[in-house]
């Protein structure tokens, strides 16, 4: 039976045995996202799921968002003491300043559907990094303080654009995101503010753990073109892109998702 603890710490549930696996959500959603691929995870791994500052079980806790430090440490009060990191979207970012705070806890680091910067560089009409257009961020932050539901609503339909299970995967994130308390609306903004400002690519290379980047072929909010530049810095890192995915792999193609985990984790 999962374990659940939330007094004054970050919600976490720990379910199945052997090797530890903490999991991170993605922004606007929270830990039960990982319901689809709990069955596949928890006969091999000891899971924790854990909902970050202001998200499902965690609503008080949103007074930690405001930094990706604030994250890490409340992140290190619950969160076993070596284990291997999966971090999806956000969360992804989230992982990666843990792994660089705390190395000696990460024995390895996954991030799916992530980028060390999300927010496109535009100089001149160009793009010269490639991400989240910046009036996209903006228009989300203006959004939410007009309508929360409809935001979170918006950003999961952008999730799952150009898949051609794009409908199925959309109401499975809504129904998901149901499950546990809507998300404070603090925590969302703090989270849009990270996605528009964190930039770790300089700090990348810094990691000393093995890393298994996680992509999807159409995922809008993380182009190919970062995963190109990624490849060329990162020569050591394995990857894989899941052809028939948008930004929701381990919800579009599940199976495939999880034989990817096994064979990095274990190998």
């Amino acid at each position: 039976m999962p374990v659940g603890v939330a007094h004054n710490l970050l919600h976490l549930d720990v379910i199945g045995e052997g090797p530890d696996l903490v999991l991170l959500h993605g922004w606007g959603l929270n830990s039960a996202c990982w319901q689809g691929i709990i069955p596949l995870l928890s006969a091999h791994y000891r899971l924790h799921l854990i909902d970050l500052p202001g998200c499902g079980f965690s609503y008080n806790q949103h007074s930690d968002s405001q930094s990706l430090a604030q994250i890490s440490a409340a992140l290190a009060a619950v969160a076993p003491a070596h284990a291997v990191w999966l971090g999806w979207s956000l969360g992804g970012l989230c992982a990666s300043h843990f792994a660089l705070a705390y190395p000696h806890r990460v024995s390895r680091l996954i991030t799916v559907a992530s980028s060390p910067k999300f927010v496109a560089d535009i100089d001149s009409g160009t793009e010269q990094w490639a991400g989240i257009k910046p009036q996209v961020l903006t228009q989300f932050q203006s959004q939410l303080q007009q309508d929360l539901a409809l935001t979170i609503q918006r950003f999961l339909a952008i999730q799952a654009l150009g898949c051609p299970s794009a409908k199925a995967d959309i109401k499975r994130l809504k129904s998901l995101l149901l499950a546990r308390p809507q998300p404070h609306s603090q925590a969302l903004a703090n989270g849009l503010m990270l996605l528009a400002s964190t930039d770790l690519r300089d700090q990348l290379s810094q990691l000393q753990m093995p890393l298994f980047r996680c992509y999807g072929r159409l995922d809008s909010l993380v182009p190919l073109a970062t995963v190109a530049w990624l490849d060329n810095e990162l020569t050591h890192s394995p990857r894989h892109i899941f052809s028939a995915s948008s930004h929701a792999p381990f919800i579009s193609e599940p199976i495939e998702f999880v034989d990817k985990l096994h064979a990095f984790i274990d190998n």
